[in-house]
């Protein structure tokens, strides 16, 4: 008897089943994870934002950075409003690129510390309560769109720059000596307040976008942002941001003091509610009734389906034990074996050996037939049934045709 050489990597019926269930599952995976690793790379560098001196982007000012230290101006990036006042001393201009999103206190504290010590500050686009504590006395009008405007004032730095790229906010103010320029509708976009005393003269640009990468080499835009930037050796720049620990407001509630105050009352009445409603649906419950199938599901029905399943799942040594079960279950009354004993070998195979008239086929024991290991195979399955089929045919058949004495002899 030959055999046929099966190929060593050759896969299992299972194995393969488990494969075609669990490629899709596997390759949305792998292509979330090539996807993540594809996004950590791209964004790997470092990444700046809007008037950032070290983003290369439109809207950076590196450029602006780049001509600066050119021509002899150090420049010092800060993002919290302590670093900024330590960091801005006497001789240093302080640009802070976003006032608006600094607190009051913020702003009274970087005000307090600079005000007085020679030098210049620089406001991008301020609204009314940046310029309440660094220019009580201007006003800020409707915001207009960016152009290349003329200066239209007699400031050096202006005049020496020409036409730039300005618009934004528009400014008024009262006080004697202002520089205006830049003007549209008669306000101008560029206001330079002179010091008072010793301290620092405070500058007011209504748009930012003459600074960013992408406008600066336009009009003059580069020659007013250095004038106005390099004025002194040391810069201070000074990117705000709402993670500033000194942002947080002395006054801010949590998550419960939000909540009526009476919220507590509220729950303690659902509590009682839930815990009346449970009593009254557990009252309901009474002991199981069985109730009748609505439907008479027949035998045959039945097994065809737990054969179906038995085949999807591969599962022969289940559907090979049911059925030896059976067919012991039925051989024992026939063979004389008690129920109890009915799966016990050293019990029945030789009481079913003893009624047998006729030996099994050759090859066939029948304690393996009864209580041999799974088939490996469907092939083997249907074999095995059939035998246990015709054991059972075999002895019922001797039962029916067995000679029985009369009872009235």
């Amino acid at each position: 008897m030959t055999t046929a050489a099966k190929d060593g990597f050759a896969l299992s019926p299972a194995t393969r089943r488990v494969w075609t269930r669990s490629r899709g599952p596997l390759l949305a995976i792998l292509l979330l994870v090539i996807s993540g690793i594809v996004l950590a790379a791209l964004q790997s560098g470092e990444q700046y934002g809007r008037l950032d001196p070290r983003s290369a982007d439109r809207s950076g000012s590196r450029a602006l950075a780049q001509l600066l230290a050119a021509r002899g101006v150090s420049t010092q990036v800060v993002t919290t409003s302590e670093e900024a006042a330590a960091a801005t001393g006497p001789g240093t201009t302080l640009l802070v690129t976003d006032p608006d999103v600094l607190t009051q206190r913020q702003l009274t504290g970087l005000y307090t510390a600079t005000a007085h010590t020679p030098g210049r500050t620089v406001l991008l686009a301020p609204g009314t309560s940046t310029l309440n504590v660094f220019a009580p006395h201007v006003q800020v009008g409707t915001p207009v769109g960016n152009t290349p405007l003329s200066p239209a004032c007699s400031l050096p730095d202006a005049r020496r720059a020409g036409n730039a790229l300005l618009g934004g906010l528009r400014y008024a103010t009262p006080a004697d000596g202002a520089d205006r320029c830049y003007l549209v509708g008669g306000r101008p976009t560029l206001l330079r307040l002179p010091a008072a005393g010793a301290g620092r003269d405070t500058v007011l640009l209504g748009s930012a976008d003459l600074l960013h990468n992408q406008h600066l080499s336009e009009d003059g835009n580069a020659s007013l942002a250095l004038q106005l930037l390099g004025s002194h050796k040391h810069l201070v720049w000074y990117l705000p941001s709402v993670s500033d620990p000194s942002s947080a407001q002395e006054d801010q509630r949590g998550f419960l003091d939000l909540i009526p105050s009476g919220w507590r009352w509220a729950l303690l009445q659902l509590t009682f509610a839930a815990v009346l409603a449970a009593l009254w649906r557990a009252r309901r419950l009474g002991p199981l009734v069985p109730e009748k199938l609505p439907v008479t599901v027949p035998a045959a029905e039945t097994t065809e389906g737990h054969a179906r399943l038995y085949e999807q799942a591969n599962a022969r040594d289940r559907a090979s034990a049911v059925l030896r079960s059976a067919t012991r279950t039925r051989l024992a009354p026939l063979a004389g074996v008690s129920p109890a004993h009915a799966h016990t070998p050293d019990v029945l195979v030789p009481a079913v050996q003893a009624h047998l008239t006729s030996p099994p086929d050759a090859g066939t024991d029948l304690h393996t037939l009864l209580f041999g290991p799974a088939p490996a195979d469907d092939r083997a399955l249907v074999h095995l049934a059939d035998q246990l089929d015709e054991l059972k045919s075999s002895l019922v058949s001797q039962e029916r045709h067995a000679p029985r004495e009369h009872p009235d002899r």
